[in-house]
Parts: structure tokens; C-alpha cells; sequence
């Protein structure tokens, strides 16, 4: 098996989906502050970039993940990209049988699946063709174990997860690696609805990219996610079945000041 070292954030040319704020956010500004020589910030409309991304220097692209022109288009102008991170998600906020819109799991699996698989396609050539990199799948806790309460997320996350493994093996001959963030409750705009203490996305950006380096396969990048994870060996059962009783709760928390 050819061994692959994790790329370098120095020197970059860093593609970011789902850019415009929260953790794509923080990623484009750690990305600049670590060095990359560029950074192509994916957005679904290039009409509405937040002031706080235009801020960053990064260059625009407009880049809807579901939308496959955009996604070869986005390929053509990041010609000389050598990191990809799949940032761009959605949670529907909705049950998955029990479900108030029969859609919203597809379009969860859509954007949550489907997406980096098609912008993995796209852009492995790309990286390839400019002597290897990196791709960075931003995925979750609700990725390594049933996740009740995020209904359709959930599976689509644990989709993604082994779509990392995946081309991992395809991509290594390559000379590229592929790493899997498994990622807490976070400040951000998806996470609005959770009470408590949540990670700074800048903090996730800065341990995504640490792992990215050390070419790790999967990584827990703050508190929750480590939590879990012990917590899933520990007692598989107990916690999944913990994780099914916070659909009758009437407000979720990370219980953390």
C-alpha cells in the first residue's frame, strides 16, 4: 500500500464548500492564516456572500454542491486547487418516519451525500493533475452512530462517512489522502436551536486542518465528539438508546457551560 502524508495548509490552493459562514467561514480564514497560497470559497450565490467572507480576501466561487454545472464549472476555475474540503450541509430538522416532509431526507442525503461524492469526482483529477493534496470530508457525531432526533441527517452523515473510507482507498495511489472530521454541537446557524456551550467553528477549522496534515483518516475534533465516541464503546446500546430519548425532549443542550 503507497503511503500518503497529509498535504501542507502552507502553499495551498484550498477549495471550501459551503462557505459563507460557520465552519466554511472558519475554514477559509484559517486556511489564508496558515499560509495557503489561495482559497476558493464555494457559495450558493454569489449575490449574497456575507460581508464577513468578502472580508477574507478569499476568491468567490459560485458553487451550489447539487448542482452538477456548477460543480464541473467550479472544477474548471479551481484548476489548480490541492485541497478540497466538503463543508456543505443541511439538516432538515425533521424525523425520518415520522416525518412532517417526505422530502426533506432526500434532500438531506442530497446535499449531505450525494454532493461531496460528486464534488470528490470532480475534483480528484484536479488534485491529482497538481501532484496530490488533500480532501476533507466535514461530517458529525450523528455519522458513528443513529442520531434520532436529526432524523434524515443522520444516515445521510453516516453515508458520507463511509464514502471517505471509500475513496480514501480509491484516491491513496494518487497520492491523496482523505479525512473525515467527526464534529460536535458548534456555533453556528444549524445549531441554533441546541442550549449550552458549543465548539467555535474557528477551533474545528484549526483541528480539521491539523488532522488534514497529519494525513489522519478520521478525526474527533472537540469535546462532544470525543465524548461520544467513548461513550458509543462503552455501552453501544445504552447510547443509542440515550440518543432516541431526545426526540421526546422539549428543548436539547449540549449540557455544557
Amino acid at each position: 500500500m503507497i503511503s500518503v502524508r497529509g498535504a501542507s495548509v502552507a502553499g495551498a490552493t484550498v477549495v471550501v464548500t459551503g462557505a459563507n459562514r460557520g465552519i466554511g467561514l472558519a475554514f477559509v480564514a484559517e486556511a489564508l492564516a496558515q499560509g495557503a497560497a489561495k482559497v476558493y470559497a464555494g457559495v450558493r450565490d454569489t449575490a449574497s456572500v456575507t460581508d464577513e467572507l468578502r472580508a477574507t480576501g478569499a476568491e468567490i466561487v459560485q458553487l451550489e454542491v447539487t448542482d452538477a454545472g456548477d460543480v464541473a464549472a467550479a472544477a474548471r476555475t479551481c484548476s489548480d486547487a490541492t485541497v478540497l474540503i466538503n463543508n456543505a450541509g443541511l439538516h432538515a430538522q425533521d424525523r425520518l418516519v415520522k416525518c412532517s416532509d417526505e422530502d426533506a431526507a432526500r434532500r438531506e442525503m442530497e446535499v449531505n451525500y450525494f454532493a461531496p461524492l460528486a464534488t470528490t469526482r470532480a475534483f480528484a483529477p484536479v488534485i491529482a493533475a497538481n501532484g496530490g493534496g488533500s480532501i476533507v470530508n466535514v461530517l458529525s457525531v450523528a455519522a458513528i452512530a443513529p442520531t434520532a432526533f436529526m432524523g434524515g441527517y443522520s444516515p445521510a452523515k453516516a453515508a458520507a462517512l463511509y464514502l471517505s473510507g471509500i475513496a480514501r482507498a480509491e484516491l491513496e495511489p494518487d497520492g491523496i489522502t482523505v479525512t473525515s472530521l467527526i464534529v460536535g454541537s458548534v456555533d453556528t446557524q444549524m445549531a441554533a436551536h441546541v442550549d449550552g456551550h458549543k465548539e467555535d467553528p474557528r477551533d474545528i477549522a484549526v483541528a480539521g486542518l491539523k488532522a488534514m496534515q497529519r494525513g489522519d483518516w478520521t478525526a474527533d475534533t472537540d469535546t462532544m465528539a470525543f465524548q461520544s465516541r467513548a461513550r458509543l464503546a462503552l455501552d453501544p446500546v445504552r447510547y443509542e438508546r440515550g440518543l432516541g430519548r431526545l426526540l421526546f425532549v422539549d428543548s436539547l443542550s449540549t449540557k455544557r457551560a
